[in-house]
């Protein structure tokens, strides 16, 4: 099968669907890797989002896919779908630089945790994603490799630091990237490309292998930084948290299963964020679509200001965030930038032009959280809605985002 592009890529096609056709042997992981792989010769010498692309390890997974498959041995949902790898994840016997001079010629020999996770479940790898360099920016622009365009218009950021992994599932290079996100880094690139941004809470994925045994970052970044997943539909994030979840008490036997099961949920809408009019006429319309869907919303006031200097409350903070903040509601809505996506000539010089306000407490906190697109602005750039949930309730947070994805897609 053969899946045409747009100039955008076709965000149409899920994990689900795709990974059925592979089930049902109407499609062969042959093709689908292949299609990717050519995208990637196509686009990524314009939009830069691939460090390292793996063309030949690529197809010889798939090869290995088709035979297990056609023998009757499917591994699960992943078998066979290609993904990309922020290159600050260790892969063993290929390069992980993140983005820095220094580790221009750095090979890990082990992989990472969620690396070795995503192999066993026949996740084939298609490459490394570019990123701002050692994850400090929030434009895309920072690489040593070169900055990451905007596919959906090159004067513009495409956010960071996870910028080549936006880029790379926005165009079809791949299905879904594994990222991090310490001040937003996932769900910021996600929104301003137009696919979803999801982490989880703090411990649900395991971080071992981010550039293992390199100097310790500092207690901000241990604290702060969560592993993160870009996919195309949210339905796609929750089919990787199968896999890659640890076994915590609040682990459903299936999120795929759980965030199709109907649920009351109060909203809260962050009544202080500070956003600029194009941003908050997308927001008031995304809310009011919520809302029609049965959701009842009240205004409360999100806690955006956290400390970054000073974390020795973070632990007790984190204990006691449930019962204050979400005391009457089950979510937070808010945008997920403050404005409209910047311009590369005004990003210039500047790692993180893209403010982080909207996004930085919810790493502080160590809460759920997801950005998917909500409209775009009058430069036909993307916009991003961010769901926030209670620790451990990511089920509920991408619930609620499976909805209003659904109900986008009924209205066209």
């Amino acid at each position: 099968m053969r899946i045409v592009y747009t100039a955008k890529g076709n965000l149409s096609v899920g994990l689900a669907w795709q990974g059925e056709q592979l089930h049902s042997r109407r499609i062969s992981p042959i093709d689908i890797v292949a299609d990717c792989l050519r995208q990637i010769e196509q686009r990524n010498s314009e939009l830069n989002a691939f460090i390292t692309v793996l063309p030949e390890q690529a197809m010889e997974q798939a090869r290995e896919a088709e035979a297990e498959l056609g023998a009757g041995n499917r591994r699960g949902p992943l078998h066979g779908i290609p993904v990309g790898i922020k290159d600050f994840y260790d892969t063993a016997g290929i390069s992980t630089t993140a983005g820095f001079e220094h580790f221009k010629d750095r090979i890990p020999i082990t992989d990472a945790v969620v690396v070795a996770k995503l192999k066993k479940a026949g996740a084939i790898i298609v490459g490394k994603t570019n990123m701002d360099s050692l994850g400090m920016g929030t434009t895309g622009l920072e690489s040593y490799f070169g900055p990451v365009r905007n596919p959906w218009n090159a004067e513009y950021i495409p956010g960071g630091s996870s910028s080549g992994s936006a880029v790379a599932v926005a165009t079809g290079m791949c299905y879904a990237t594994i990222d991090t996100d310490a001040i937003g880094s996932c769900r910021l690139p996600a929104a301003c490309c137009g696919v979803v941004g999801f982490k989880g809470t703090y411990g649900l994925l395991n971080p071992k292998g981010i550039l293992e045994g390199e100097e310790d970052p500092g207690p901000m970044i241990r604290w702060f930084s969560h592993p993160g997943i870009t996919a195309r539909h949210v339905e796609d994030v929750a089919m990787l948290l199968d896999v890659l979840a640890e076994n915590v008490e609040s682990k459903p036997a299936s999120y795929i299963d759980a965030i199709g099961e109907s649920r009351t949920i109060r909203l809260g809408v962050a009544g202080n964020a500070q956003i600029d009019h194009e941003v908050s006429e997308a927001f008031t319309t995304a809310v009011e679509t919520i809302c029609r869907l049965g959701f009842s919303a009240t205004s409360v006031d999100a806690p955006l200001r956290v400390p970054t200097d000073d974390l020795s409350k973070i632990e007790s903070d984190r204990r006691e965030i449930a019962s204050e903040l979400f005391k009457d509601v089950d979510v937070l809505l808010l945008p997920t930038t403050t404005t409209t996506v910047p311009t590369v000539v005004k990003s210039r010089g500047a790692p993180r032009a893209l403010s982080a306000e909207n996004t930085i407490f919810a790493n502080y906190y160590g809460l759920p959280s997801v950005s998917v697109p909500c409209g775009s602005d009058r430069n036909g750039l993307p916009l991003g809605l961010q769901v926030v949930g209670r620790p451990w309730d990511e089920v509920t947070v991408l619930h609620l985002a499976h909805k209003y994805e659904e109900e986008l897609g009924r209205s066209g």
